[in-house]
């Protein structure tokens, strides 16, 4: 299957280079571009991309806002697409918002090409990129800088089992189904059952918004290992 992108940036050579180099891939088909994020929106609903390299900071509309309304009010029109955050700031509290309105998670420009590559294809395939160790330092410091957990996410937590949430606290811990189901002694089916069940009953988006959801309840804290 072909992984359709729009590439958002409001630098056209950034623009250039990254579709060149996921264009030259024989599953990748880049299907547009946007400058800033009233463009992307409008791509969007054109082209229908299965993910989207958004750019953090832009002009007219930035790349939060624009991801908020493509994910939150179906500005794609149809089935949403994936968002894959782009960032030259390695800690930005626009990130966290953006994992917070449903981006698959994040990765900085300056990323190796085979990193890009394969995030995109990661997205696509429905799952969140946690990989980059960065993105738990993220949320770690702006969880960490509110302080108290959040009263409303404690108690949507209660809604959950107590296998559920020992299941979410090693997804915020950035363990993958198989991880899990070896840290469990369960099977893999079982894990990806679990890890459903959790998304559904807290109306999250992937797993980048669990991983929030878990600092933010206070189920896992800042420098858990």
């Amino acid at each position: 299957m072909t992984i359709r992108v729009l590439v958002v940036d409001d630098q056209a050579m950034v623009r250039a280079g990254f579709a060149a180099l996921l264009g030259a891939q024989p599953d990748i088909e880049v299907v547009g571009d946007a400058a800033d994020g009233e463009q992307a929106l409008r791509a969007a609903r054109l082209e229908r991309p299965d993910v989207v390299l958004m750019d953090v900071r832009m002009p007219v509309l930035d790349g939060l806002e624009a991801t908020r309304r493509l994910l939150g009010r179906g500005d794609a029109g149809g089935d949403s697409p994936r968002v894959l955050m782009l960032t030259t700031f390695d800690v930005d509290d626009h990130v966290y918002e953006a994992l917070r309105a449903g981006a698959s998670g994040f990765l900085l420009k300056d990323a190796p090409a085979d990193d890009l590559i394969a995030a995109v294809r990661v997205v696509a395939g429905g799952e969140a990129l946690l990989a980059p160790s960065i993105t738990r330092r993220l949320i770690e410091d702006v969880v960490r800088a509110k302080g108290a957990p959040d009263r409303a996410a404690v108690l949507r937590l209660r809604e959950l089992t107590a296998r559920e949430v020992e299941v979410l606290g090693l997804i915020a811990r950035g363990l993958s189904n198989a991880e899990i189901a070896r840290d469990l002694f369960v099977a893999e089916q079982t894990v990806k059952t679990h890890v459903s069940r959790v998304l559904a009953k807290l109306a999250l988006r992937d797993r980048a918004q669990a991983v929030v959801f878990a600092y933010e309840s206070g189920l896992v804290t800042p420098g858990t290992p």
